[in-house]
């Protein structure tokens, strides 16, 4: 095998739309009217990275503090995207309680893949919220 098949693979994946899934670009996190949004979270995923960032949708407002989500969204977000020069830092229990986690500007389309504790992960699992831009 070339050395060079693992590069071009790679600028393969960076070059074909949708091979990041279908998450919006964190600097694209705006309202219709033009203001900015700190966060959204979303209750669909999948093993398949363009079906993720999908189904309902919660937007935090820069300077969210909710220690208990809104009726139906305790442990159900599992993927997430952060505006940029936005930091979210979530909790695994109501109240601000259990394990947390910051999440920086970014993308965050399966939150399986960050751990929580030994046996567990972030999908699913947050419970309370607060979101701040600089």
């Amino acid at each position: 095998m070339s050395p060079l098949c693992p590069l071009l693979l790679t600028l393969a994946l960076v070059a074909v739309p949708g091979a990041r899934g279908t998450c919006p670009v964190p600097a694209d996190l705006k309202r219709e009217d033009g203001t900015r949004t700190c966060a959204k979270l979303y209750d669909k995923s999948d093993p398949y990275y363009d079906n993720c960032c999908q189904g309902a949708e919660l937007s935090l407002e820069p300077g969210t503090d909710l220690p208990y989500l809104p009726s139906g969204w305790a442990n159900t977000a599992s993927s997430l995207v952060v505006a940029s020069r936005c930091e979210l830092t979530v909790w695994s229990l109501p109240g601000k309680g259990g394990k947390t986690r910051k999440f920086s500007a970014g993308s965050y389309p399966r939150l399986e893949e960050y751990r929580r504790g030994i046996f567990g992960d972030w999908s699913n699992s947050i419970s309370g919220v607060y979101c701040k831009c600089s």
